[in-house]
């Protein structure tokens, strides 16, 4: 029973929360620095095969998803929770104790300042609220007032705020999922299994004088499960700004390069499909028969014995490279020009009207708002610690009339005992101000 109690007040303890937050920060810091999501391949190539199965084995490569970073997350809200719950009742006692006059008077005496006539109008000083007449235990007449209280509660909040943030960062990784969504404006795809569709309605790229980009932008429309003939939210993203839509986020992750492909059979048109570069057309009326759009050169340069590749990033000479394929057997690749055409047998293909896709990534985590709110309760909590000071100011009457003032704060002590002293000596040296002070009294 003993060995128990030891170990329940270590996981209880502030201790074990230091700990495990080092621990955490370090695990955080391990997969920052790992790329995460690759294979072992990646990682031999990166590092070497010994490290790569080192990281696959600690599961270094989806370091916030592993189950020993799941541990260490629900170890620290199990202490936080239990941090959290044992000092409730302590914490509602002081709190309760803070607004009890006899609490203060029982107090070893350490008056600030004798001899006053009245003082009330040092309480006004302080913004205390209005005193409370009570007596000490020998009978003699006492004023006391307390604010602030509040301030107690800012440590707990903040551990509690902490506690939901963990918990709902922690959930969200477990249970978020993801969607890559991606075409041209004008077209509109399903958002994975969430019965939602995104419409892209326009895409920009912007360069900057030397080609290089400077911003992608999307303006994208999302319609809920009752399709687009429901009623649809608009938003415009870019990188590093990101919409809420549904629940879910949208990233504008990535772009590339789109053309219009055509096949003709015996000079007759068949189909004509948009395909981003990476996809392939199926030749409508001969399945067996594909056409790969592999890449695209919007400034296409050819030097003898090296790959293709683009002079810039406009278009001054575009370039298609495609590759055929018949019953998944590759017959032939080249790089079509767009003044060109593509014959096999009876159908001719051409590539035109260049344009650039966008790749929208999109999350759905049910668990962000309550990550939000732990962060905004965090906050409060630390506004409270930090800004909301617990005092308590009380002054009781001698023997021959006049009255003691003494004050306490059990955060800056110190600091706040000669802030009663200051206002009671300015009290003291406007005797005008206190005379009407105590008319109206």
């Amino acid at each position: 029973m003993t060995a128990i109690k030891k170990i329940w007040k270590f996981i209880s303890s502030m201790r074990f929360a230091i700990i495990l937050l080092a621990v955490l920060a370090a695990a955080c810091t391990a997969g920052s620095l790992v790329t995460q999501g690759q294979d072992y391949a990646w990682y031999a190539r990166r590092y070497s095969e010994r490290t790569a199965a080192l990281i696959l084995a600690l599961r270094l490569d989806d370091a916030f998803h592993s189950w020993w970073f799941i541990l260490i997350s629900a170890f620290l809200c199990v202490n936080l929770l239990l941090c959290s719950v044992l000092r409730l009742p302590q914490l509602i006692r002081r709190t309760k104790a803070a607004a009890d006059p006899r609490a203060a008077l029982r107090a070893p005496d350490g008056a600030l300042a004798e001899g006053l006539s009245d003082p009330r109008p040092v309480f006004r000083r302080l913004r205390m609220p209005a005193p409370v007449e009570s007596s000490t235990d020998d009978g003699r007449r006492a004023l006391f007032a307390a604010k602030n209280r509040a301030g107690f509660w800012g440590a707990w909040i903040c551990h509690l705020g902490i506690l939901l943030l963990i918990a709902g960062f922690g959930l969200g990784q477990m249970t978020q999922k993801q969607y890559a969504v991606y075409g041209v404006p004008g077209q509109s795809r399903p958002i994975g299994d969430t019965g939602c569709v995104l419409r892209i309605d326009d895409f920009r790229v912007d360069l900057r004088e030397d080609d290089t980009v400077a911003q992608y932008t999307a303006d994208i429309t999302v319609f809920g499960p009752s399709g687009e003939g429901g009623t649809g939210s608009s938003a415009t993203v870019s990188v590093n700004n990101p919409a809420s839509l549904f629940g879910m986020k949208f990233y504008q992750n990535s772009t590339g390069w789109a053309a219009t492909v055509s096949v003709a059979e015996k000079g007759a048109p068949l189909q004509e499909e948009i395909v981003c570069a990476g996809e392939y057309l199926l030749v409508a009326d001969k399945p067996d028969l594909a056409i790969c759009f592999n890449a695209f050169y919007p400034d296409y340069v050819m030097t003898p014995g090296s790959r293709p590749a683009t002079a810039s990033g406009r278009l001054n000479n575009p370039a298609y490279l495609y590759s055929v394929y018949y019953r998944e057997q590759m017959i032939g690749m080249n790089v079509l020009m767009a003044d060109e055409e593509l014959t096999i047998d009876d159908y001719t293909v051409t590539f035109s009207k260049p344009q650039n896709y966008t790749l929208i990534q999109v999350k759905a985590d049910r668990f962000t708002p309550l990550a939000l709110l732990g962060g905004l309760i965090t906050m409060l909590g630390l506004l409270l610690a930090l800004y909301v000071l617990p005092a308590s100011v009380w002054a009781v009457q001698t023997g021959d009339g006049s009255w003691t003032l003494h004050g306490a704060s059990r955060k800056g002590g110190a600091l706040f005992r000669e802030q009663v002293l200051r206002a009671a000596q300015a009290e003291r040296t406007a005797p005008e101000k206190g005379d009407k002070n105590d008319a109206s009294d």
